[in-house]
């Protein structure tokens, strides 16, 4: 029987932005890409995430909460919506620098106020800048839902860089052809499936992560749109692996950093994962992600690698390292969580994480 190819193994679509671009200012450079003369990259095309309004100081991207993007348990984690979050906290940092200056994202940390659905809503992220240094930048974002409700509030430190030369004539920028976004992943019906509450209400964490690594259980619509994939598990450990494939591209051309959160998000919740009991869900709280080097789109594998730290009776703390394919760190991170017996695995029933009892 033939084997479906998954959307992250098709042929990328998509483009990076021209250098030529970087003889604007930075608010030029947005408003151009507005104008259509940056072509749409091709994590866009993945996700559906869009550039809205921008202003001095100010940017927002919209994406749409799709059923894609859901884990095993049902919620779109909070490591997902990093890759919400990244592209106006850059993007408002942006629109305060000069010609010829790029900046890199250092530091990005997320804290989930509630539980997000993939019913296919639109979440809008509104980023501000709060300090435009000289060399270091600060800026915030919220993100709500489509019914304008916070599901979480986020910070970032960007890194301004030196000055770029040798750049191609601004004349021959051009106009790009709108794209065709028809056949884009986001779009279709999802593959995969979250697993049923009935096994996370027979079996403890650590048990439902090991039915993953023998095939026991379904995958989830994540694992199939990015290649996001589970290969260890252990008391208090987890191990994720991503390949660092064209479909995570940022304008820039390197992997948007909020798929590395994704992937550093997967590892340390899954080994938080493992501490939970049966018919105990797991409440992500926040995920904070140091960004140590950038990751081209090669098509290797980073690996992720998730430890607990702290477990107390409800509160559980974790980290992660993410490695590249070479072996070098590329990003470390710190999360933590909520364990709740009772909850159902996609936190339904729960509207606000700041009702949920305190450790």
């Amino acid at each position: 029987m033939a084997t479906s190819i998954e959307p992250w193994q098709e042929p990328v679509r998509g483009d990076v932005l021209p250098r030529a671009l970087f003889n604007l200012s930075g608010m030029e450079q947005m408003l151009a890409w507005g104008k259509g003369y940056v072509p749409m990259p091709p994590l866009a095309h993945l996700t559906g995430i869009r550039m809205g309004e921008v202003g001095d100081g100010t940017a927002t991207f919209t994406m749409p909460a799709s059923p894609w993007f859901l884990p095993p348990q049902g919620a779109i984690s909070i490591g997902m919506l990093t890759v919400l979050a990244d592209p106006p906290l850059g993007c408002a940092i942006q629109t305060k620098l000069p010609a010829a200056t790029p900046m890199i994202t250092a530091e990005l940390s997320l804290t989930a106020v509630r539980p997000v659905a993939g019913t296919g809503g639109l979440l809008s992220a509104h980023g501000r800048v709060v300090h435009p240094g000289r060399r270091m930048a600060l800026s915030e974002v919220a993100i709500a839902d489509d019914a304008g409700r916070l599901v979480a509030h986020g910070t970032s430190r960007c890194m301004v860089l030196q000055e770029v030369g040798d750049l191609p004539p601004l004349e021959s920028l051009e106009i790009f052809p709108l794209p065709d976004t028809s056949a884009d992943p986001w779009l279709r019906p999802p593959m995969g499936e979250v697993l049923p509450q009935a096994l996370w209400d027979g079996h403890d964490g650590l048990e439902i992560l090991r039915m993953m690594l023998a095939g026991e259980s379904g995958r989830s619509p994540l694992s199939y749109l990015t290649g996001l994939r589970l290969t260890e598990a252990g008391p208090g450990t987890a191990t994720f692996v991503l390949p660092a494939h064209g479909w995570l591209g940022s304008p820039s051309g390197n992997i948007e950093g909020g798929f590395t959160a994704m992937l550093a998000d997967a590892a340390l919740q899954s080994a938080i994962q493992t501490t939970a009991p049966a018919g105990c869900a797991v409440a992500s709280m926040d995920l904070k992600v140091n960004f140590l080097r950038p990751v081209v789109p090669d098509g290797q594998e980073l690996v992720g690698v998730g430890t607990v730290v702290h477990k107390g009776r409800s509160l559980v703390i974790a980290n992660a390292e993410i490695v590249n394919a070479k072996g070098k760190r590329v990003a470390l991170a710190t999360g933590s969580s909520l364990l709740l017996p009772g909850h159902p695995a996609s936190l339904e029933d729960t509207t606000e994480l700041d009702e949920t009892p305190e450790a």
